[in-house]
């Protein structure tokens, strides 16, 4: 198969906290490289259900020869509905290199995906039930938001299951988003905290 991917390099960014964002930024684009290849086979996914489409995704995600050849994306184990604080969250990501190399069981990756349509119902729930779950301090717990943050870098992302301008969606939802790929990736700062906003366009590819 053809390599696709964005070569990874996480020998140093231990020493380096800045350089979390660039890997965690390229393994966002990685797995979009994943994203076009299932879409070059044509796999149809549902437009109403948010967690089968993220399913569809994580089977080529967690497929060797793809995650070798088309992502690049080995050394990273990608886990799905995973307990954290509170509610479930959709991927936990975590790099084996680092974890063998500090044993931090609290470092990992989180990414929240949500389907966008171009209406204010989607696009309003992109976030209160999403961005919101990162910056949200809940309870007692002051210092704690929904989702843990251990890098200070999370992802989220958009299935857009509407043929519709993701570029101007992105500015309906919020003006705090920072363009890095024009309709394919975003960012968001937040109070110690960025995102980087990954969209998927499957609305040629429902079932």
């Amino acid at each position: 198969m053809e390599e696709i991917g964005y070569e990874l390099d996480a020998s140093s960014y231990a020493e380096a906290p800045n350089q979390y964002e660039d890997i965690f930024k390229n393994l966002m684009l990685n797995i979009y490289s994943c994203y076009e290849y299932l879409l070059a086979r044509n796999v149809l996914v549902p437009n109403n259900n948010e967690n089968r489409i993220r399913d569809i995704l994580l089977e080529y995600l967690k497929n060797k020869n793809i995650r070798s050849e088309i992502c690049i994306i080995s050394g990273y184990i990608f886990e799905k509905e995973v307990d954290e604080n509170t509610g479930r969250v959709d991927i936990k990501i975590r790099d084996v290199n680092e974890f063998i190399r500090y044993e931090e069981h609290d470092a990992y990756y989180i990414i929240e995906c949500k389907r966008l349509d171009g209406t204010n119902g989607l696009n309003t729930a992109y976030v209160s039930d999403g961005i919101e779950r990162f910056t949200t301090n809940y309870g007692s717990a002051r210092d704690q938001a929904y989702y843990s943050s251990y890098y200070a870098i999370n992802g989220m992302i958009g299935f857009i299951v509407n043929d519709i301008n993701i570029h101007n969606n992105m500015a309906q939802i919020g003006s705090f988003f920072n363009e890095i790929e024009r309709g394919k990736l975003y960012e968001s700062n937040h109070a110690n905290l960025k995102l980087y906003h990954l969209m998927m366009d499957f609305s040629h590819n429902l079932a």
